[in-house]
């Protein structure tokens, strides 16, 4: 699917999404990065063509030009994911013609710094149709019941 905002000149750098973190705990920067150069992959190692420098574990892209925000993607306790972005430097990128991935877009709909991406109100229609679970509550056994409530 395209991305939710055009772009006129591709100047060869991208606003994505840059996994950091531990197990289970992804955490994400919204950099600016080189698009992707020359990849080789063979027996299941993939050599890159250019210089070794601030490449992360997750991505094979260009090393990271300026880092624009911060997304956690895991829920606080008040059931929220926190994203953090620097609003000036992002219109400056695309001013100057960056190409944004899909993810980014759907993020900076949400914000209101651009219009909704696609991808998002498809998925809150989704989300319109299921309907809500219920969970059923199960004494546990084996455990004797509260001394103020006898008859569970």
């Amino acid at each position: 699917m395209a991305s939710a905002i055009p772009t006129f000149t591709k100047i060869g750098k991208v606003i994505r999404l840059n996994k950091h973190g531990c197990t289970n705990r992804p955490f994400y920067h919204i950099v600016v990065q080189k698009v992707k150069r020359k990849c080789y992959i063979s027996h299941m190692k993939i050599s890159i063509t250019l210089k070794k420098k601030y490449y992360t574990r997750d991505n094979f892209d260009g090393p990271v030009i300026e880092q624009v925000g911060s997304y956690d993607a895991m829920p606080n306790s008040q059931h929220e994911k926190l994203v953090a972005v620097n609003f000036e430097r992002v219109q400056y990128w695309l001013a100057q013609g960056a190409g944004m991935s899909n993810p980014v877009a759907q993020l900076l709909g949400l914000s209101g710094f651009l219009p909704n991406h696609p991808q998002t109100l498809i998925q809150s229609w989704k989300n319109r149709r299921e309907p809500p679970r219920e969970r059923k509550l199960q004494p546990i056994k084996g455990i004797a019941p509260p001394l103020d409530n006898p008859k569970i």
